[in-house]
């Protein structure tokens, strides 16, 4: 606890955004597997699409929900670099963790040779794990960074310059009464 505590002080405000994106990414990722799942299953027994083309369907539904749910939630502080940039740069993170995904288990299964259901599902979950933090470090660089790409952080104003000390007598302003002059 003492060294939370030290933390979320040291962090400050930068710790309390953190929770916040941590927070929002989990609950919008929970609701959007919720979401895949269910439609896949939808689409797949209640219409004539076969398993591919149903997931396809439910993938893209569940990726453009979480994307929104991204934009105007989990990470709706930080820049807005343009809808068809973000989204191109959302799919792309997708992608890259899909791939990911799909090598681990590849691997472990036609490299390693291992054909147990539950070491495959092992190596699923890890895989799955491994890219949700990829994804969401993703989205923070790349997909809604801090400040717009490509444009600069604006700089701090110089501080004004105090007057200079000078002991030099100053000349009478317009239409000011002086000591010993005409009144």
């Amino acid at each position: 606890m003492l060294i939370a505590g030290f933390v979320q002080r040291r962090l400050g405000p930068t710790w309390r955004v953190l929770v916040k994106e941590l927070g929002a990414f989990g609950v919008v990722g929970a609701a959007c597997f919720v979401l895949d799942v269910g439609l896949f299953q939808l689409l797949y027994t209640q219409t004539a699409l076969d398993a591919v083309a149903a997931k396809l369907a439910s993938t893209l539904v569940a990726m453009t929900v979480a994307y929104v749910a991204h934009r105007h939630w989990s990470f709706a502080h930080r820049a807005h670099t343009g809808v068809r940039r973000e989204y191109l740069l959302f799919a792309v993170v997708n992608g890259a963790t899909l791939v990911l995904g799909l090598l681990v288990v590849a691997v472990v299964r036609h490299v390693l040779h291992q054909d147990d259901p539950l070491v495959l599902q092992a190596a699923n979950v890890a895989s799955i794990g491994l890219g949700t933090l990829l994804r969401f470090l993703g989205y923070r660089r790349w997909v809604f960074p801090a400040e717009p790409t490509g444009v600069p952080a604006p700089e701090a104003p110089a501080p004004a310059q105090p007057p200079p000390l000078s002991h030099a007598p100053q000349p009478p302003r317009a239409g000011a009464r002086t000591r010993g002059g005409p009144r």
